[in-house]
């Protein structure tokens, strides 16, 4: 496919692009913040309108990022290698499925025993249906180090769930909070069994969700 780009994000058709993007992801590549979030963001001479939802959903979330923006993961590439995607070029055709005539003669002395190739239907690709869940773990006291609530936290593991990007946010008098994101397969995991599960471990006061996206 040939990538089209969103054209130039500092106007209204660029955003709506964006917007338009965003529709069904969370982030410009991938589950995570990451580099191509970072080119994008920056191109940009501020946030969307309210009424372009998507756009202004990732722009805040990623602007969360800016004190980490040199350490999320990936490459920086140009800005017209993001966005959406040129038509794809029609699939070269099969040799063993064409040229086949039903009504064509037999040029074996009609020889009824040629046997009839059937072209086998590929199976329909299954669609995982996936989340990307970031919470807010707060600690039950100014003494615990949000690195232990951070190492607890990964420890949890589970079948279709993938823990991403994290980071301290201050909340008041020198107490900061972690948050930290995660994908699951919906099929597999139980995000509210999952919250239960951090907010019953000892050092946590309590747990939320900050945002929630279907991918």
């Amino acid at each position: 496919m040939t990538k089209m780009g969103f054209g130039d994000l500092k106007n209204a058709s660029g955003q709506a692009a964006l917007n338009q993007f965003l529709v069904d992801r969370s982030y410009i590549e991938g589950y995570t913040p990451s580099q191509a979030d970072v080119v994008v963001f920056k191109a940009m001479s501020g946030a969307p309108k309210a009424e372009l939802f998507n756009a202004l959903r990732w722009y805040n979330q990623i602007k969360s990022y800016s004190s980490q923006f040199d350490s999320l993961p990936g490459v920086k590439k140009a800005l017209g290698e993001y966005g959406p995607s040129g038509t794809a070029a029609p699939a070269a055709k099969d040799d063993d499925s064409d040229d086949f005539d039903c009504f064509g003669s037999d040029d074996s002395d009609d020889d009824d025993s040629t046997p009839v190739k059937i072209v086998a239907k590929k199976p329909a690709k299954v669609v995982i249906q996936k989340s990307s869940i970031l919470f807010d773990v707060k600690p039950c006291d100014d003494e615990t180090k949000l690195s232990d609530i951070e190492k607890a936290v990964r420890a949890i593991e589970k079948d279709g769930l993938k823990w991403g990007a994290s980071k301290s946010v201050p909340i008041c008098y020198g107490i900061e909070k972690l948050q930290i994101l995660c994908t699951v397969e919906d099929a597999k995991v139980s995000v509210q069994d999952l919250e239960d599960e951090i907010e019953e471990m000892e050092i946590v006061q309590s747990v939320d969700i900050a945002a929630f996206n279907k991918i």
